[in-house]
């Protein structure tokens, strides 16, 4: 029953978080959205930051699960890399709630560290990937490092054009996949 009390107030913060932002997010809006008592909250979460940390907590642990590929193949790994990415679901707040706690990375180091966290999770399964698909010869021998920070230099670019300025992530996508043929002589989507 924590659990899902927990849940429920985390979940209520994610969709209180992309409705007002974070300077009008308020444990009385969290509490009036998740139908619970402000002390029914702060019984969980000491203070805001707690919460958003939770949160963000959250995000990235759901994010991760997405990641996880059951196949060896480095092809199929960074296809479910993209698809993880790119692929949006109506009812996730992810990518709003996700860019309003990005906004105070520099003035948190907990947000800070865990973005840095993301970061490396991200560019490791780029970088693992490419290195395996080098030793079986499915792609061209390249820098892994580089290109998986290009991979996500260009993911976090497109995440705020999705949701700063509305735009589709599907260009986004289109052009990692042709920077992927370009550099790894492999295309995305391609049977593998």
């Amino acid at each position: 029953m924590e659990t899902e009390t927990t849940d429920t107030i985390i979940r209520a913060t994610g969709r209180c978080l992309c409705e007002y932002g974070y300077a009008d997010l308020t444990m009385q809006r969290i509490a009036e959205e998740s139908s619970l008592t402000t002390a029914a909250i702060h019984y969980h979460f000491d203070t805001k930051e707690e919460l958003l940390n939770a949160l963000l907590d959250d995000l990235v642990d759901r994010f991760e699960r997405k990641l996880a590929c059951e196949s060896d193949d480095p092809r199929d790994q960074l296809v479910v890399l993209l698809d993880a990415v790119f692929t949006p679901s109506n009812a996730d707040e992810f990518p709003v709630a996700l860019m309003e706690l990005k906004a105070q990375a520099p003035y948190h180091d907990s947000y800070r560290k865990r973005f840095g966290e993301l970061d490396e999770t991200l560019r490791t399964v780029v970088e693992d990937a490419v290195d395996a698909g080098i030793e079986a010869g499915y792609f061209d021998a390249v820098d892994a490092a580089e290109v998986a920070r290009f991979v996500g230099t260009a993911i976090n670019g497109g995440h705020l054009r999705m949701v700063a300025l509305g735009q589709d992530s599907t260009e986004t996508r289109q052009v990692v996949e042709k920077y992927l043929e370009t550099r790894l002589g492999w295309k995305p989507g391609a049977s593998a």
